[in-house]
């Protein structure tokens, strides 16, 4: 169950996620449908259950769901047993996955019942009902399971690293305490003890004396977790094979959401990582030669992002703040910031965020306090503060190694062959000319990049963009990544221009923007904001600060290459 789903975004996210691409039996983009209907309005589903105190999510994945001949009436059928059993009529939607190597439907069930009040479904029945329901169809559909089926069945659970129906069974019986297996009991007697002797091995159950067995309390915790860890290494395997690339387990890499590090490369593999699915996992063929796999991922964040991109995971970059901005400037050449000359430099202006002038200044005093504690900044003395050249780069790294949430950072849409010809500022060329190491390793999809970047640098000196020089080492013109993406912004925007009623203008630096925020172009040189007043339109570098802004007035002043953006200081903005 998910509470206040409409809040934040997550039950959009999560119904996008769900119909992603490649999950239908074609290989196709995942299919919503309903009750009555086989294409539902999503839109429609989520308005209705807007304002809901919760949602409902589960996946119903049938033992034998690959002999089913129809798994949508299969899933219309068992919604009707359940709205019978909670005795109302349910807002439902699903879609089915033929993604895995087993067929799935995931459900989404809006809550509210048929009378407008809370939607209420026992625990138990979740997890228990709804898999006898499941059962009860699928036996209608294909037939009860012989025997010797379910001894088949059983059999094949006996040695799994997971939480199989037999642990279910095991579980039942330890309800009343030790589980007694002395002396021929018949039936599936002798799997138990094997399964018992497996389970022992692990450390998760123990004979009191011989033939009588207890249970560890977080057994079923443990093989759960452990079931997950295989299903990602299979989705590893899955996706690497999907590649033509050789499987090496050694050179899998796992991370949760707690991972300080970032990983970049190749996007190859996206998989819902709780049965509720509130995170997403993704598999990222590493430009480090490993092959990564990042948990706990929002699916806000991965809103655009598609399989094949190039891209960065890791702990949400943080960009500078307006206060450390605003701490920069008040500091100036000096490199000190006083709090009374920001207090008498506030004062003179009009207007300030949030009205109260002391308590601006208070702000940025707690902020200095807590960078000076960071060792970022030291106090001379009381209101007082040295502030170091490269303060802002600190801070923002400060922010950065704080942020709880991992974040999906796109570096190019576009794959390595189209990067090689591309006439905007590219991920490779952003490769080429850093300084230090680049962390890209000569192995797996790293050896890729190499190759690539080696093309790329053909194509620069084809261009007249670089050159060979006397050591035979490439130079690239001065201001290689100025000149791509302005190269491209002109081309693009010329481009759009033609099919437009306003003209488009590239913005210089200090130059102020006002218009509507119009859409996201995503180009080789990066994402930007179309901003479009009555006369002209600008694209000029998006930011995660205006992604709820689209459709409304915005303004804005191009400063070192990138958008100041003013939210919510002047009158009239709608921000």
């Amino acid at each position: 169950m998910i509470r206040t789903p409409g809040r934040d975004g997550r039950a959009r996210a999560h119904l996008k996620y769900i119909q992603r691409d490649g999950t239908s039996r074609e290989g196709e983009r995942g299919k919503l449908y309903g009750p009555e209907t086989d294409r539902a309005d999503g839109d429609a589903f989520l308005e209705r259950g807007h304002d809901d105190r919760h949602q409902f999510r589960f996946i119903v994945s049938p033992e034998d769901a690959e002999q089913m001949q129809d798994l949508t009436a299969f899933t219309r059928d068992l919604m009707t047993r359940m709205e019978s059993d909670l005795g109302t009529k349910l807002d439902w939607l699903a879609v089915n996955h033929f993604n895995t190597g087993h067929p799935h439907v995931h459900i989404v069930i809006n809550g509210r019942d048929d009378r407008g009040d809370d939607l209420v479904i026992n625990g138990d029945y979740i997890t228990q009902g709804v898999r006898e329901r499941a059962t009860e169809l699928v036996t209608l559909e294909l037939g009860p399971e012989t025997v010797l089926e379910q001894r088949r069945k059983l059999e094949i659970m006996v040695e799994q690293d997971r939480f199989p129906r037999i642990d279910r069974q095991l579980l039942a019986l330890a309800e009343d305490g030790p589980i007694d297996m002395r002396g021929e009991q018949g039936g599936d007697h002798a799997l138990r003890l094997r399964r018992l002797a497996k389970l022992e091995r692990m450390g998760l159950a123990s004979q009191a004396e011989p033939g009588v067995w207890q249970l560890v309390p977080e057994m079923e915790k443990t093989l759960r977790e452990l079931g997950e860890c295989g299903d990602i290494i299979r989705a590893m395997n899955r996706a690497m094979r999907e590649r033509g690339r050789a499987l090496d387990p050694g050179l899998f890499v796992f991370h949760d959401a707690a991972s300080r590090e970032t990983v970049e490369g190749r996007l190859i593999d996206r998989h819902l990582s709780d049965e509720l699915g509130e995170t997403i996992g993704l598999v990222i063929d590493g430009a480090d030669g490993r092959t990564h796999h990042v948990t706990g991922i929002d699916p806000a964040a991965l809103e655009g992002v598609r399989t094949g991109s190039i891209a960065a995971v890791g702990p949400e970059v943080v960009g500078p703040r307006p206060a450390d901005r605003e701490i920069v400037a008040v500091a100036g050449q000096g490199g000190v910031y006083r709090a009374d000359a920001h207090l008498a430099r506030a004062r003179a202006k009009p207007h300030v965020p949030g009205g109260d002038v002391d308590a601006y200044i208070a702000s940025h005093v707690r902020r200095l306090e807590a960078l000076r504690r960071a060792g970022i900044v030291e106090r001379v003395e009381d209101g007082m503060w040295q502030i170091p050249a490269d303060y802002l780069d600190r801070a923002a790294a400060y922010d950065t190694a704080r942020a709880r949430q991992l974040s999906v950072r796109v570096l190019s849409i576009l794959d390595l062959d189209a990067q090689v010809t591309a006439d905007g500022a590219t991920w490779l060329d952003r490769g080429l000319v850093a300084c230090g190491t680049s962390g890209v390793v000569d192995s797996g999809f790293g050896h890729e990049v190499i190759a690539a970047r080696q093309r790329r640098q053909e194509r620069l000196v084809e261009r007249g963009d670089a050159w060979h020089g006397p050591d035979g080492d490439i130079r690239y013109r001065k201001g290689l990544l100025a000149t791509l993406e302005r190269r491209e912004l002109e081309r693009v925007g010329g481009e759009m221009a033609a099919t437009r009623e306003t003209s488009f203008r590239a913005l210089a630096e200090g130059e102020t923007m006002r218009g509507t925020l119009r859409e996201k172009v995503r180009l080789a040189s990066g994402t930007y904001a179309l901003v479009e007043n009555a006369q002209e339109f600008v694209l000029v570098p998006w930011k995660p600060v205006i992604d709820q802004r689209i459709g409304q007035e915005i303004s804005g002043v191009m400063r070192a290459g990138t958008m100041d953006w003013q939210l919510g200081r002047q009158r009239g903005l709608g921000l």
